[in-house]
C-alpha cells in the first residue's frame, strides 16, 4: 500500500465570503459580588425543553443564526469538499461489512442475537431456536425509522420468551417511548409508556416492566412500575429521589435474585434491592455516604460489592449475606491493589469474573468460589480494547470476551472456565481488505510535570517518523472514562493518508487509575489541559509529529478540553475538531433548571453556592477565557436536541471567537437541526459525520479550503 500524499497546499486559505456575525444583547448578571455580561445569551431558548421535544418550536430569531452558520459553513466548506468527503465516506463504507450479524447469545430455549442488512441503516432484532434454526425477527428497526430521525434505546425480552419491551427517540432529545411487542403476533400493544430512559428490567413473572422515567428537565428520577395492559397513568412509583443532584438506574442481578435500584452522581452511590423472591420487599444495602461508590451482583444469598470504602482508590470487592448487608459485616473478597483498577465485576454460578486495568492495559481475572483459584485472560500487543459479558445466563461456566487493538479488527469468543477452551466466535471482517501488518501501534508516555500521560498511536508502515508527518490527536479526560485502544474502520482513511491517530490519555480519565481521576477534576481541571498540551510538545519533539500539522479532536467534555487548549496555545495546533463541545462550563454550572447540572456539580464544583468554585470554573472555561488573538482553523458541530450538551453552548462559543479572533483562519459551526448529542442515527450518516471531520482534518494541514 502506498500512503497517500498530504501536504501540498493548492489553495488559499483567504475566505471568500464573510461569515454570519451574532448581535450583542446585554445580559448582566452579579453572582458573589462578580460582575459580568453575557451578551451571547440570548441564543438560548428560553423555552428549550419544548424545543427538545419539538425543534420546530425553535425561536425564529435563533433559527436564522444557526441556518445561517450553516449556510456559511455549506458554502465555505462542505460544497467545496464534496469530492473529499465522498471519497472518504466510501473508503469507510468500503470497510464496513454491510450484511453484518452478531454472535448468537443463549437463553433458555433460544439465543438473541441483532443483525445488519445490506443497505440498510438500522438493526433488525432476531431469535432462533438455542441449537439454531429459522429466524424470527423480533423487531426491524428500519420500519420503525421510516418517518425520520430513529433513535433506538434497545430491545429487552421477558423471562418467558413471550414479550419484547423495546424503545424509542423520536427528536434526538434522548426521551424514549418504549412499546412492548407480542413476539409470536409480532404486532406491538396498545401499552405506550413516555418520557423515560429507554431502558427496562423485566419482572420475574413477565406480567410487568420497571422503568426509569425523566422529569421535565430530563433528570431520571423514579423507578416506575409497569404491568401490561395498564395506562401509564396507573404505574406504580417504586422509588423517588428527591435530590435533584441525583440520578436513578436499575438493573438485575444476573441470579434474577434481586432487582437493583441506583442512586447516584459522579462520586456517590447508594443501591435498593427488590428482593423477587420475597414479594418485592425493598431493602437498602448501604446508604450514601458522600464520595463513596459502590456496585453490587448476587449469588446464593450472599451480595458480592464492588467497592471504593475504606480508602480502596482503585476498588476491592467484598461479599455479605444479603439479609444483613451493613457495611459493618463486609468482609474483603478481593482485596485493594493500589495502581490496579477494578473496573467491574460480576458473578456466574461457581465464578467471580473481574475487569482490570493493569499498567494502563486491560485484563479478565476469574476466580473459582469453590477454591479460590484464579485465571487470568489478557493479550500481548502494546495497546488494545478488552471487554467482557456474562449474557444471560446464571448457570453457566461460558462468558464472552470481545478483544481489538487499533491494527487488529474486532474479534469475539467464547470462554470456557472449565475447560480453559477459548473459541473464537467471530472476527470483524473488512470488506475492501485490512493487513495488520501494514499498521503499527504503540505506547509512548509523555512527561507532564512530575507525571507519565500515556499515548496510543496507530500509522502506516510507510509513514516516515522524522517530524513530517500530520496528527490527529484526540483526547477527552472527563468523569473518570477510559478511552479503549480499539480498532476503528474511520481512522484508517487518514492513517492511508499519512497521519498518525494518536490519543492522549489525559488525567481525568481512569486510564492509570483512580487517582488518575481524581487529578484531573475539581481543583486538579487543568492537569487534563496541562497533560493534552505536553503531549502535543511530546510528540513534536520526537519527531512523531510535524509541528503546525497537529489537529486536535474532542467531543462532549472533550470539547471543553478543545476550547480550553485553543485558548491557553492556540499557536500549536493546525486544528482543532469540537463535537458537541461542553464550553460554557460556568453558565452551565449556574443553571440548575439544566438537566444535567446538579448531578455534575461534584465533578466540576458548585459555583452557586461556592464563589471559590465560580472563581475556579471561570478561570478555565473556554467560554469565558476567549481572548483578542490569533486561534487555529477550527470545526464546532453542535446538536439542536442535545440534552447533554445544550446547542447553545457551541453557538455562542463561537459568536464569542467570531468577535473576538485576529486572524483569517476559518471558523465553522454545523448544528444538526433534527439531532441531539450523538449526531445522525443511521449508520451511514454517521459515516458521513466522520467523513467531514477526516476532510477537515486533511483540509486543514493541506491549507486549503476554498
Amino acid at each position: 500500500m502506498t500512503v497517500q500524499s498530504n501536504i501540498s497546499q493548492t489553495k488559499s486559505d483567504q475566505r471568500a465570503a464573510k461569515p454570519p456575525v451574532a448581535v450583542k444583547k446585554d445580559h448582566k448578571t452579579n453572582i458573589h459580588g462578580i460582575k459580568r455580561n453575557d451578551p451571547y445569551h440570548w441564543l438560548r431558548d428560553e423555552n428549550w425543553q419544548k424545543v427538545m421535544m419539538d425543534p420546530n418550536l425553535l425561536n425564529e430569531e435563533i433559527r436564522g443564526y444557526l441556518e445561517a452558520e450553516n449556510q456559511y459553513f455549506k458554502d465555505e466548506f462542505d460544497n467545496n469538499n464534496t469530492e473529499l468527503q465522498k471519497e472518504i465516506y466510501d473508503e469507510i463504507r468500503a470497510r464496513m461489512k454491510e450484511d453484518e450479524t452478531g454472535v448468537p447469545t443463549p437463553h433458555g430455549l433460544f439465543a438473541y442475537y441483532s443483525k445488519m442488512e445490506t443497505g440498510k441503516q438500522y438493526p433488525l432484532m432476531v431469535r432462533t431456536i438455542r441449537d439454531g434454526g429459522d429466524e424470527t425477527i423480533l423487531l426491524d428497526c428500519n420500519k420503525e425509522a421510516a418517518d425520520g430521525y430513529f433513535g433506538f434505546g434497545g430491545a429487552f425480552h421477558d423471562p418467558a420468551h413471550k414479550f419484547l419491551a423495546w424503545s424509542s427517540d423520536r427528536a434526538g432529545s434522548e426521551y424514549y417511548t418504549i412499546k412492548i411487542r407480542d413476539i409470536d403476533s409480532g404486532q406491538d400493544l396498545d401499552d405506550e409508556i413516555e418520557k423515560t430512559s429507554g431502558a427496562t428490567v423485566w419482572a420475574n413473572d413477565s406480567n410487568s416492566i420497571y422503568y426509569t422515567a425523566l422529569d421535565q428537565n430530563h433528570r431520571p428520577y423514579r423507578i416506575m412500575q409497569h404491568r401490561i395492559g395498564d395506562k401509564q397513568s396507573d404505574d406504580k412509583i417504586i422509588y423517588e429521589e428527591s435530590d435533584a443532584g441525583f440520578f436513578v438506574g436499575m438493573a438485575k442481578t444476573l441470579s434474577s435474585r434481586f432487582i437493583l435500584i441506583s442512586s447516584h452522581d459522579h462520586q456517590t452511590s447508594e443501591i435498593h434491592l427488590i428482593d423477587t423472591m420475597n414479594e418485592g420487599e425493598m431493602s437498602i444495602v448501604s446508604p450514601r455516604q458522600t464520595g463513596h461508590e459502590y456496585s453490587v451482583d448476587e449469588r446464593n444469598g450472599e451480595l458480592f460489592v464492588l467497592t471504593n470504602c475504606d480508602n480502596a482508590k482503585d476498588f476491592k470487592i467484598v461479599r455479605v449475606d444479603a439479609k444483613n448487608p451493613e457495611q459493618a459485616n463486609w468482609k474483603d473478597e478481593v482485596a485493594h491493589n493500589s495502581g490496579t483498577l477494578i473496573v467491574n465485576c460480576f458473578v456466574i454460578k461457581n465464578h467471580l469474573i473481574r475487569l482490570e486495568r493493569f499498567e494502563g492495559l486491560p485484563r479478565i481475572i476469574i476466580r473459582d468460589l469453590l477454591n479460590r483459584e484464579e485465571k487470568t485472560i489478557n493479550f500481548t500487543e502494546s495497546a488494545y480494547a478488552l471487554g467482557v459479558w456474562p449474557g444471560y445466563e446464571f448457570e453457566t461456566t461460558s462468558i464472552r470476551l470481545n478483544y481489538s487493538s487499533p491494527t487488529t479488527p474486532s474479534q469475539t469468543y467464547d470462554y470456557d472456565i472449565a475447560t480453559g477452551e477459548r473459541v473464537l466466535r467471530k472476527q470483524q471482517e473488512i470488506p475492501s481488505g485490512h493487513n495488520s501488518d501494514d499498521y503499527v501501534t504503540s505506547r509512548v508516555f509523555a512527561p507532564s510535570g512530575d507525571q507519565q500521560v500515556p499515548i496510543t498511536l496507530l500509522h502506516h508502515k510507510d509513514t516516515a517518523l522524522d517530524g513530517s508527518a500530520p496528527c490527529l490527536l484526540y483526547g477527552y479526560g472527563a468523569y473518570g472514562v477510559s478511552i479503549p485502544a480499539g480498532f476503528s474502520i474511520t481512522n484508517l482513511s487518514l492513517v492511508d493518508r499519512g497521519f498518525i491517530y494518536a490519543i492522549a490519555h489525559v488525567r481525568g480519565g481512569m486510564e492509570k487509575g483512580y487517582q488518575w481521576y481524581e487529578n484531573g477534576r475539581r481543583d486538579l481541571k487543568t492537569n487534563s489541559f496541562g497533560d493534552f498540551i505536553a503531549v502535543t510538545k511530546h510528540l513534536v519533539e520526537q519527531k512523531i509529529a510535524a509541528k503546525n500539522k497537529i489537529v486536535a479532536h474532542g467531543g462532549s467534555a472533550g470539547g471543553m478540553l478543545m476550547g480550553a487548549i485553543t485558548n491557553l496555545q492556540p499557536e500549536m495546533f493546525a486544528g482543532i475538531i469540537a463535537q458537541v463541545p461542553f464550553v460554557d462550563v460556568l453558565n452551565t454550572m449556574l443553571d440548575d433548571s439544566l438537566p444535567l447540572t446538579p448531578p455534575e456539580w461534584p465533578e466540576w464544583g458548585n459555583p452557586i453556592t461556592s464563589k471559590a468554585d465560580f472563581e475556579m470554573i471561570k478561570s478555565y472555561s473556554p467560554y469565558d477565557n476567549v481572548e483578542q488573538k490569533d486561534y487555529p482553523s477550527m470545526l464546532v458541530l453542535a446538536g439542536l436536541t442535545d440534552p447533554r450538551v445544550t446547542y447553545w453552548e457551541p453557538a455562542k462559543w463561537v459568536a464569542l471567537l467570531r468577535e473576538k479572533k485576529t486572524d483569517n483562519n476559518p471558523l465553522f459551526l454545523k448544528t444538526n437541526m433534527e439531532a441531539g448529542h450523538g449526531g445522525a442515527s443511521g449508520r451511514f450518516e454517521r459515516i458521513k459525520e466522520s467523513a467531514l471531520v477526516q476532510a477537515f482534518a486533511l483540509q486543514t494541514v493541506r491549507k486549503s479550503f476554498s
